[in-house]
């Protein structure tokens, strides 16, 4: 069970705030051990930061950096589809002991035009053991409360998360992670999520695989909630390809999309795109705008199935 927001953390695409560091290498050359397999939120990762994240309407980014532990952004999004906003960021980063990324966010708090507010928190307690916070409201009303610790240990990492607690509805949802590293390549583990409430009361147990190489990464998750299956490969330093299966047994639906990455360093320029199952063929490009400090980002996406046609212009400044 990942946050329930994911905030950006490059124009145009999302990814869990907290697990910046990239994925671990399966095998530590230097004595033989296995290196501790990272965070369970991080399993597809490798495979959906290819695929191009939808973008419509008009939308403009400014981030400032007021010191080295403090980041504000404003973001103004125009639309004639959905609402349009005014969101405002803000990150206070940490420098500690115990973080390997000097730059992970410590705290993340967002505010948009309608006063409803989404903040993240993150603590290295010791080493080994981090707690993450999430909160989030809907105008005036709570309606996200979550709490996760995560133990790494050398070669597994464990995970326990506790969701919307409330004692007056008797209601609260359980999420524990567990995962281990078996072999240079293999990583095998586990998601179990419990929910209680007045009128219902359940658990769904996943399993979840990982098989890397120094170029690829091949992924599965595996349940009784449905499968969830990638693999990334990367085919040279410009070219990056992932494909994504999705099944569901509660909506009986699965859906098959490939996506790209291609990276132009001598332009400036990155280009996602992307094609799935249900008729959606869409595409993202970035450009910098050297030597200023801005990145102009255009994108479009066609629905054929729906007959339905977004197209979306950026420019993140800072």
């Amino acid at each position: 069970m990942g946050s329930v927001l994911a905030l950006s953390s490059r124009p145009g695409h999302q990814n869990w705030p907290f697990s910046t560091d990239p994925p671990p290498s399966r095998w530590d050359r230097r004595d033989g051990r296995l290196p501790n397999p990272g965070s369970f939120h991080a399993l597809h990762r490798s495979c959906k930061e290819v695929f191009p994240q939808q973008i419509e309407g008009v939308k403009m980014i400014v981030n400032k950096t007021l010191s080295s532990f403090f980041k504000v952004s404003h973001i103004l999004h125009l639309s004639a589809v959905s609402p349009s906003y005014y969101r405002f960021h803000v990150e206070h980063l940490q420098s500690d002991d115990y973080s390997k990324d000097k730059d992970a966010p410590a705290l993340i708090g967002e505010m948009d035009s309608t006063g409803s507010m989404n903040a993240h928190s993150l603590l290295h307690l010791t080493e080994r053991v981090r707690a993450r916070t999430v909160f989030q409201t809907q105008q005036s009303q709570f309606v996200t409360w979550q709490f996760e610790t995560e133990y790494r240990g050398n070669d597994f990492t464990a995970a326990v998360t506790v969701a919307n607690p409330d004692v007056l509805r008797e209601s609260v949802i359980l999420v524990a992670h567990f995962l281990q590293s078996v072999s240079s390549g293999l990583v095998l583990g586990g998601e179990l999520v419990y929910h209680r409430g007045r009128a219902e009361e359940g658990g769904i147990l996943t399993l979840a695989g990982q098989y890397s190489r120094p170029n690829w990464v091949a992924t599965l998750n595996a349940g009784k909630g449905g499968a969830h299956a990638s693999y990334y490969h990367r085919a040279n330093k410009q070219i990056q390809v992932g494909v994504e299966f999705e099944a569901s047994t509660r909506t009986q639906e699965t859906t098959t999309s490939f996506g790209y990455q291609m990276e132009l360093p001598e332009a400036n320029m990155v280009f996602r795109g992307m094609i799935n199952s249900r008729c959606i063929i869409g595409g993202v490009l970035e450009k910098r705008l050297s030597p200023l400090p801005a990145t102009l980002i255009m994108g479009a996406f066609v629905n054929h199935r729906g007959d339905k046609l977004q197209v979306g212009l950026g420019i993140n400044v800072g």
